[in-house]
Protein backbone atom coordinates (compact mmCIF):
# COMPACT_ATOMS: atom_id res chain seq x y z
CA UNK A 1 0.00 0.00 0.00
CA UNK A 2 1.26 3.46 -0.94
CA UNK A 3 0.89 5.96 1.90
CA UNK A 4 1.58 9.71 1.87
CA UNK A 5 2.03 11.20 5.33
CA UNK A 6 1.76 14.95 5.74
CA UNK A 7 3.81 17.24 7.93
CA UNK A 8 2.21 18.41 11.20
CA UNK A 9 -0.65 20.89 10.66
CA UNK A 10 -0.55 20.44 6.86
CA UNK A 11 -3.86 18.56 6.90
CA UNK A 12 -5.93 21.72 7.43
CA UNK A 13 -6.74 22.30 3.76
CA UNK A 14 -7.80 18.68 3.32
CA UNK A 15 -10.08 18.92 6.32
CA UNK A 16 -11.72 21.83 4.46
CA UNK A 17 -11.97 19.41 1.48
CA UNK A 18 -9.50 21.20 -0.77
CA UNK A 19 -8.47 18.61 -3.39
CA UNK A 20 -4.76 19.45 -3.85
CA UNK A 21 -1.73 18.34 -1.84
CA UNK A 22 1.49 20.23 -2.51
CA UNK A 23 4.93 18.63 -2.37
CA UNK A 24 6.07 20.86 0.48
CA UNK A 25 3.21 19.58 2.68
CA UNK A 26 4.44 15.98 2.53
CA UNK A 27 6.64 14.49 5.25
CA UNK A 28 7.23 11.07 3.70
CA UNK A 29 5.98 8.61 1.10
CA UNK A 30 5.84 4.92 2.00
CA UNK A 31 5.99 2.66 -1.03
CA UNK A 32 6.97 3.57 -4.56
CA UNK A 33 3.83 4.94 -6.21
CA UNK A 34 4.02 5.29 -9.98
CA UNK A 35 2.66 8.39 -11.71
CA UNK A 36 -1.12 8.34 -11.33
CA UNK A 37 -1.12 5.60 -8.69
CA UNK A 38 -3.63 5.79 -5.88
CA UNK A 39 -2.19 6.69 -2.48
CA UNK A 40 -3.66 6.89 0.98
CA UNK A 41 -3.10 10.33 2.49
CA UNK A 42 -2.68 10.50 6.26
CA UNK A 43 -2.08 13.27 8.75
CA UNK A 44 1.10 13.39 10.85
CA UNK A 45 -0.72 11.54 13.63
CA UNK A 46 -1.86 8.77 11.27
CA UNK A 47 -5.48 9.78 10.62
CA UNK A 48 -6.98 8.94 7.24
CA UNK A 49 -7.56 12.05 5.14
CA UNK A 50 -8.13 11.01 1.54
CA UNK A 51 -7.43 8.73 -1.39
CA UNK A 52 -5.54 10.60 -4.07
CA UNK A 53 -3.68 10.29 -7.37
CA UNK A 54 0.10 10.62 -6.96
CA UNK A 55 2.13 12.77 -9.33
CA UNK A 56 5.87 12.56 -8.57
CA UNK A 57 6.89 15.25 -11.07
CA UNK A 58 4.39 17.95 -10.12
CA UNK A 59 4.44 20.49 -7.30
CA UNK A 60 0.81 19.45 -6.87
CA UNK A 61 2.05 16.08 -5.66
CA UNK A 62 -1.37 14.50 -5.18
CA UNK A 63 -4.95 15.23 -6.25
CA UNK A 64 -7.81 13.89 -4.18
CA UNK A 65 -10.14 11.29 -5.63
CA UNK A 66 -12.21 10.76 -2.49
CA UNK A 67 -12.41 11.78 1.18
CA UNK A 68 -14.27 8.54 1.96
CA UNK A 69 -11.99 5.91 3.51
CA UNK A 70 -14.32 3.13 2.34
CA UNK A 71 -14.53 4.20 -1.33
CA UNK A 72 -12.10 2.22 -3.51
CA UNK A 73 -10.65 3.84 -6.62
CA UNK A 74 -11.53 1.39 -9.37
CA UNK A 75 -13.43 1.17 -12.66
CA UNK A 76 -16.75 1.40 -10.81
CA UNK A 77 -15.60 4.64 -9.14
CA UNK A 78 -14.99 6.33 -12.50
CA UNK A 79 -18.23 5.01 -13.93
CA UNK A 80 -20.14 6.55 -11.00
CA UNK A 81 -18.36 9.90 -11.23
CA UNK A 82 -18.85 10.19 -14.99
CA UNK A 83 -22.50 9.11 -14.86
CA UNK A 84 -23.24 11.70 -12.17
CA UNK A 85 -21.54 14.51 -14.13
CA UNK A 86 -23.39 13.66 -17.34
CA UNK A 87 -26.73 13.42 -15.52
CA UNK A 88 -26.13 16.82 -13.92
CA UNK A 89 -25.49 18.45 -17.31
CA UNK A 90 -28.55 16.90 -18.87
CA UNK A 91 -30.67 18.21 -16.02
CA UNK A 92 -29.24 21.73 -16.07
CA UNK A 93 -28.19 22.57 -19.65
CA UNK A 94 -30.47 22.72 -22.67
CA UNK A 95 -30.83 24.52 -25.98
CA UNK A 96 -27.22 24.06 -27.02
CA UNK A 97 -25.10 21.61 -28.96
CA UNK A 98 -21.94 22.44 -26.96
CA UNK A 99 -21.72 21.34 -23.31
CA UNK A 100 -18.95 20.83 -20.77
CA UNK A 101 -19.65 17.38 -19.40
CA UNK A 102 -16.81 17.24 -16.87
CA UNK A 103 -15.01 20.13 -15.20
CA UNK A 104 -12.14 18.61 -13.26
CA UNK A 105 -12.14 18.99 -9.50
CA UNK A 106 -15.76 20.19 -9.39
CA UNK A 107 -16.84 16.79 -10.70
CA UNK A 108 -14.45 14.81 -8.52
CA UNK A 109 -12.16 14.07 -11.48
CA UNK A 110 -9.19 16.43 -11.01
CA UNK A 111 -7.27 17.24 -14.17
CA UNK A 112 -10.02 16.14 -16.57
CA UNK A 113 -11.99 18.37 -18.93
CA UNK A 114 -14.61 16.89 -21.26
CA UNK A 115 -16.76 18.73 -23.79
CA UNK A 116 -19.46 17.31 -26.05
CA UNK A 117 -20.44 18.81 -29.41
CA UNK A 118 -23.53 17.74 -31.31
CA UNK A 119 -24.41 18.85 -34.82
CA UNK A 120 -27.60 20.84 -35.37
CA UNK A 121 -27.83 21.71 -31.69
CA UNK A 122 -28.39 18.16 -30.52
CA UNK A 123 -29.92 16.24 -33.41
CA UNK A 124 -26.92 15.15 -35.49
CA UNK A 125 -23.49 13.56 -35.09
CA UNK A 126 -22.03 13.85 -31.62
CA UNK A 127 -18.38 14.19 -30.63
CA UNK A 128 -16.76 14.03 -27.20
CA UNK A 129 -13.43 15.85 -26.73
CA UNK A 130 -11.22 15.25 -23.68
CA UNK A 131 -8.23 16.90 -22.07
CA UNK A 132 -6.28 14.74 -19.60
CA UNK A 133 -4.13 17.21 -17.68
CA UNK A 134 -2.93 15.26 -14.64
CA UNK A 135 -1.20 11.95 -13.94
CA UNK A 136 -4.22 10.46 -12.18
CA UNK A 137 -6.73 10.80 -15.00
CA UNK A 138 -4.00 9.81 -17.49
CA UNK A 139 -3.53 6.53 -15.64
CA UNK A 140 -7.27 5.85 -15.71
CA UNK A 141 -7.85 7.06 -19.26
CA UNK A 142 -9.22 3.77 -20.59
CA UNK A 143 -11.77 3.51 -17.76
CA UNK A 144 -12.82 7.13 -18.19
CA UNK A 145 -13.35 6.78 -21.95
CA UNK A 146 -15.43 3.63 -21.42
CA UNK A 147 -17.51 5.44 -18.80
CA UNK A 148 -18.04 8.42 -21.11
CA UNK A 149 -19.28 6.36 -24.06
CA UNK A 150 -21.57 4.38 -21.74
CA UNK A 151 -23.04 7.42 -19.96
CA UNK A 152 -23.59 9.54 -23.08
CA UNK A 153 -24.29 6.96 -25.77
CA UNK A 154 -21.78 8.85 -27.91
CA UNK A 155 -19.20 6.47 -29.44
CA UNK A 156 -16.81 9.16 -30.72
CA UNK A 157 -14.10 10.35 -28.34
CA UNK A 158 -11.14 12.50 -29.36
CA UNK A 159 -8.23 13.61 -27.18
CA UNK A 160 -6.88 17.17 -27.08
CA UNK A 161 -4.27 16.83 -24.36
CA UNK A 162 -1.96 19.24 -26.19
CA UNK A 163 -1.65 21.53 -23.17
CA UNK A 164 1.55 22.71 -21.50
CA UNK A 165 0.34 21.81 -18.00
CA UNK A 166 0.96 18.15 -18.84
CA UNK A 167 4.69 18.83 -18.91
CA UNK A 168 4.54 19.77 -15.23
CA UNK A 169 3.02 16.34 -14.65
CA UNK A 170 5.85 14.62 -16.52
CA UNK A 171 3.49 13.84 -19.41
CA UNK A 172 3.92 14.50 -23.11
CA UNK A 173 1.39 16.57 -25.01
CA UNK A 174 -0.79 14.33 -27.14
CA UNK A 175 -3.80 14.39 -29.45
CA UNK A 176 -5.64 11.62 -31.23
CA UNK A 177 -8.62 9.32 -31.49
CA UNK A 178 -9.63 7.46 -28.34
CA UNK A 179 -12.85 5.79 -29.52
CA UNK A 180 -15.20 5.67 -32.51
CA UNK A 181 -14.64 7.56 -35.74
CA UNK A 182 -12.25 10.37 -36.55
CA UNK A 183 -13.94 13.77 -36.17
CA UNK A 184 -14.84 15.64 -39.36
CA UNK A 185 -12.95 18.76 -40.39
CA UNK A 186 -15.57 20.82 -38.56
CA UNK A 187 -18.73 20.12 -36.62
CA UNK A 188 -21.53 22.65 -37.09
CA UNK A 189 -23.30 23.03 -33.78
CA UNK A 190 -25.91 25.50 -32.54
CA UNK A 191 -26.10 27.69 -29.45
CA UNK A 192 -28.74 30.29 -28.62
CA UNK A 193 -30.01 30.09 -32.19
CA UNK A 194 -26.56 30.66 -33.73
CA UNK A 195 -24.63 28.10 -35.78
CA UNK A 196 -20.87 27.68 -35.25
CA UNK A 197 -18.19 25.65 -37.04
CA UNK A 198 -16.13 23.80 -34.40
CA UNK A 199 -12.72 22.32 -35.26
CA UNK A 200 -12.11 19.79 -32.48
CA UNK A 201 -8.78 18.61 -33.89
CA UNK A 202 -7.01 21.94 -34.27
CA UNK A 203 -9.11 24.67 -32.65
CA UNK A 204 -8.42 26.42 -29.34
CA UNK A 205 -9.06 24.35 -26.22
CA UNK A 206 -11.39 21.54 -27.32
CA UNK A 207 -12.39 23.48 -30.44
CA UNK A 208 -14.67 26.16 -28.99
CA UNK A 209 -15.06 28.38 -25.91
CA UNK A 210 -17.95 26.51 -24.32
CA UNK A 211 -17.50 28.52 -21.11
CA UNK A 212 -18.74 31.77 -22.72
CA UNK A 213 -22.19 30.47 -23.72
CA UNK A 214 -24.20 32.54 -21.23
CA UNK A 215 -22.12 35.63 -21.92
CA UNK A 216 -22.64 35.33 -25.67
CA UNK A 217 -26.37 35.14 -24.97
CA UNK A 218 -26.09 38.34 -22.92
CA UNK A 219 -24.32 40.15 -25.76
CA UNK A 220 -27.05 38.94 -28.09
CA UNK A 221 -29.63 40.46 -25.74
CA UNK A 222 -28.01 43.91 -25.71
CA UNK A 223 -26.76 44.13 -29.31
CA UNK A 224 -29.88 45.43 -31.09
CA UNK A 225 -29.18 48.62 -33.01
CA UNK A 226 -25.66 48.96 -31.59
CA UNK A 227 -22.26 49.24 -33.23
CA UNK A 228 -20.13 46.49 -31.73
CA UNK A 229 -16.38 45.93 -31.39
CA UNK A 230 -15.19 42.41 -30.54
CA UNK A 231 -11.49 42.03 -29.69
CA UNK A 232 -9.65 38.69 -29.68
CA UNK A 233 -12.69 37.36 -31.52
CA UNK A 234 -11.29 33.91 -32.51
CA UNK A 235 -13.97 32.32 -34.75
CA UNK A 236 -16.47 35.09 -34.02
CA UNK A 237 -18.45 33.78 -31.05
CA UNK A 238 -19.44 37.16 -29.63
CA UNK A 239 -19.57 38.73 -33.09
CA UNK A 240 -22.14 36.24 -34.33
CA UNK A 241 -24.16 36.59 -31.13
CA UNK A 242 -24.24 40.36 -31.71
CA UNK A 243 -25.34 39.90 -35.31
CA UNK A 244 -28.07 37.50 -34.21
CA UNK A 245 -29.18 40.12 -31.69
CA UNK A 246 -29.58 42.79 -34.36
CA UNK A 247 -26.35 44.77 -34.22
CA UNK A 248 -26.10 47.32 -37.03
CA UNK A 249 -22.31 46.95 -37.39
CA UNK A 250 -19.75 44.53 -35.95
CA UNK A 251 -15.98 45.03 -36.12
CA UNK A 252 -13.92 42.01 -35.02
CA UNK A 253 -10.17 41.73 -34.37
CA UNK A 254 -7.97 38.65 -34.15
CA UNK A 255 -4.38 37.83 -35.07
CA UNK A 256 -5.30 34.47 -36.63
CA UNK A 257 -6.31 34.66 -40.27
CA UNK A 258 -7.44 31.03 -40.11
CA UNK A 259 -9.80 31.77 -37.21
CA UNK A 260 -11.21 34.78 -39.04
CA UNK A 261 -11.83 32.64 -42.14
CA UNK A 262 -13.88 30.27 -39.98
CA UNK A 263 -15.73 33.26 -38.52
CA UNK A 264 -16.74 34.35 -42.01
CA UNK A 265 -17.93 30.80 -42.74
CA UNK A 266 -20.05 31.12 -39.60
CA UNK A 267 -21.62 34.30 -40.96
CA UNK A 268 -22.60 32.40 -44.11
CA UNK A 269 -23.87 29.40 -42.12
CA UNK A 270 -26.29 31.69 -40.29
CA UNK A 271 -27.41 33.65 -43.33
CA UNK A 272 -26.30 36.94 -41.79
CA UNK A 273 -25.58 39.99 -43.94
CA UNK A 274 -21.81 39.85 -44.48
CA UNK A 275 -21.75 43.59 -45.18
CA UNK A 276 -22.50 44.24 -41.49
CA UNK A 277 -19.25 42.56 -40.39
CA UNK A 278 -15.65 43.75 -40.66
CA UNK A 279 -12.86 41.30 -39.84
CA UNK A 280 -9.42 42.67 -38.98
CA UNK A 281 -6.44 40.30 -39.04
CA UNK A 282 -4.27 42.36 -36.70
CA UNK A 283 -2.72 42.83 -33.27
CA UNK A 284 -5.56 43.78 -30.92
CA UNK A 285 -3.48 46.10 -28.71
CA UNK A 286 -2.24 48.20 -31.62
CA UNK A 287 -5.56 48.12 -33.44
CA UNK A 288 -7.52 49.32 -30.41
CA UNK A 289 -5.27 52.36 -30.17
CA UNK A 290 -5.45 52.95 -33.94
CA UNK A 291 -9.25 52.84 -33.94
CA UNK A 292 -9.34 55.37 -31.12
CA UNK A 293 -6.89 57.67 -32.89
CA UNK A 294 -8.96 57.46 -36.06
CA UNK A 295 -12.07 58.60 -34.19
CA UNK A 296 -13.95 55.29 -34.25
CA UNK A 297 -16.51 54.87 -31.48
CA UNK A 298 -18.79 51.99 -30.51
CA UNK A 299 -21.86 51.29 -28.41
CA UNK A 300 -20.70 47.88 -27.17
CA UNK A 301 -17.15 46.56 -26.78
CA UNK A 302 -16.14 42.97 -25.97
CA UNK A 303 -12.65 42.27 -24.59
CA UNK A 304 -12.06 38.51 -24.27
CA UNK A 305 -8.28 38.06 -24.47
CA UNK A 306 -6.29 34.85 -24.10
CA UNK A 307 -4.69 33.99 -20.77
CA UNK A 308 -2.20 36.75 -19.91
CA UNK A 309 -0.96 35.19 -16.65
CA UNK A 310 0.07 31.55 -16.90
CA UNK A 311 1.21 31.60 -13.26
CA UNK A 312 1.58 33.95 -10.30
CA UNK A 313 5.00 35.01 -11.60
CA UNK A 314 3.26 36.68 -14.56
CA UNK A 315 0.59 38.61 -12.62
CA UNK A 316 2.23 42.04 -12.76
CA UNK A 317 2.84 41.86 -16.51
CA UNK A 318 -0.68 40.51 -17.07
CA UNK A 319 -2.20 43.29 -14.99
CA UNK A 320 -0.53 45.89 -17.21
CA UNK A 321 -1.87 44.15 -20.33
CA UNK A 322 -5.42 43.97 -18.94
CA UNK A 323 -5.28 47.63 -17.96
CA UNK A 324 -4.01 48.60 -21.41
CA UNK A 325 -6.86 47.01 -23.35
CA UNK A 326 -9.55 48.10 -20.88
CA UNK A 327 -8.29 51.68 -20.88
CA UNK A 328 -8.62 51.89 -24.66
CA UNK A 329 -11.87 49.92 -24.55
CA UNK A 330 -13.43 52.53 -22.27
CA UNK A 331 -12.17 55.35 -24.51
CA UNK A 332 -13.76 53.73 -27.57
CA UNK A 333 -17.24 53.71 -26.02
CA UNK A 334 -19.86 56.32 -26.71
CA UNK A 335 -21.77 57.72 -23.70
CA UNK A 336 -24.01 55.00 -22.32
CA UNK A 337 -21.91 52.33 -24.01
CA UNK A 338 -21.42 48.81 -22.65
CA UNK A 339 -18.13 47.04 -21.97
CA UNK A 340 -18.00 43.26 -21.64
CA UNK A 341 -14.54 42.51 -20.27
CA UNK A 342 -13.01 39.17 -19.24
CA UNK A 343 -9.97 37.49 -17.79
CA UNK A 344 -9.37 33.75 -18.10
CA UNK A 345 -6.12 33.90 -16.10
CA UNK A 346 -6.50 31.75 -13.00
CA UNK A 347 -3.74 33.74 -11.27
CA UNK A 348 -5.84 36.93 -11.55
CA UNK A 349 -8.66 36.67 -9.02
CA UNK A 350 -11.96 38.53 -9.23
CA UNK A 351 -10.97 41.27 -6.79
CA UNK A 352 -7.72 42.02 -8.62
CA UNK A 353 -9.45 42.00 -12.00
CA UNK A 354 -12.06 44.50 -10.79
CA UNK A 355 -9.27 46.68 -9.38
CA UNK A 356 -7.47 46.63 -12.74
CA UNK A 357 -10.64 47.56 -14.62
CA UNK A 358 -11.41 50.32 -12.11
CA UNK A 359 -7.93 51.74 -12.67
CA UNK A 360 -8.47 51.68 -16.42
CA UNK A 361 -11.77 53.56 -16.05
CA UNK A 362 -10.12 56.18 -13.87
CA UNK A 363 -7.29 56.70 -16.36
CA UNK A 364 -9.84 56.91 -19.20
CA UNK A 365 -11.64 59.58 -17.15
CA UNK A 366 -15.01 57.86 -17.40
CA UNK A 367 -17.59 56.99 -14.77
CA UNK A 368 -18.17 53.25 -15.12
CA UNK A 369 -20.89 51.27 -13.37
CA UNK A 370 -20.76 47.50 -12.90
CA UNK A 371 -24.09 46.13 -14.13
CA UNK A 372 -23.26 42.46 -13.74
CA UNK A 373 -20.46 40.11 -12.72
CA UNK A 374 -19.86 37.46 -15.35
CA UNK A 375 -18.45 33.95 -15.36
CA UNK A 376 -18.80 30.54 -16.93
CA UNK A 377 -22.11 28.69 -17.20
CA UNK A 378 -23.66 26.08 -14.92
CA UNK A 379 -21.76 23.32 -16.71
CA UNK A 380 -18.60 24.83 -15.17
CA UNK A 381 -19.49 24.43 -11.47
CA UNK A 382 -17.17 25.66 -8.70
CA UNK A 383 -16.29 23.82 -5.51
CA UNK A 384 -16.64 26.10 -2.50
CA UNK A 385 -13.41 24.57 -1.15
CA UNK A 386 -11.54 25.16 -4.42
CA UNK A 387 -11.59 28.82 -5.49
CA UNK A 388 -8.79 28.06 -7.96
CA UNK A 389 -11.44 26.57 -10.23
CA UNK A 390 -12.85 30.03 -11.01
CA UNK A 391 -10.57 30.86 -13.92
CA UNK A 392 -13.07 32.90 -16.00
CA UNK A 393 -14.00 36.28 -14.55
CA UNK A 394 -15.91 39.01 -16.30
CA UNK A 395 -17.67 42.32 -15.80
CA UNK A 396 -20.43 44.05 -17.70
CA UNK A 397 -19.98 47.79 -17.29
CA UNK A 398 -21.72 50.90 -18.58
CA UNK A 399 -20.17 54.31 -18.85
CA UNK A 400 -22.07 57.53 -18.20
Amino acid sequence: MNIVTLKPSKEKSLLRRHPWIYANAIDRVDGKPAPGATVIVRSADGRFLARAAYSPHSQIRARVWSFDENEPIDHAFFKRRVQRAVADRRAMVSGTGAVRLIFGEADGLPGLVVDQYTEDGGEGRSQIVCQFMAAGVEAWKEAIVAALTSATGCPNVYERSDVSIREKEGLEQITGLLAGDEPPETIITSENGVRYHVDVRNGHKTGFYVDQRDNRALVQTYAAGREVLNCFCYTGGFSLAAMKGGAKRVVSIDSSGEALATAQKNVQANGFDAALATWLDADAFKTLRRLYDEGERFDLVVLDPPKFAASREHVDRAARAYKDINLTGFKLLRPGGLLFTYSCSGAIDSALFQKIVAGAAADAKVDARILKRLGAGVDHPLLTAFPEGEYLKGLLLQIA
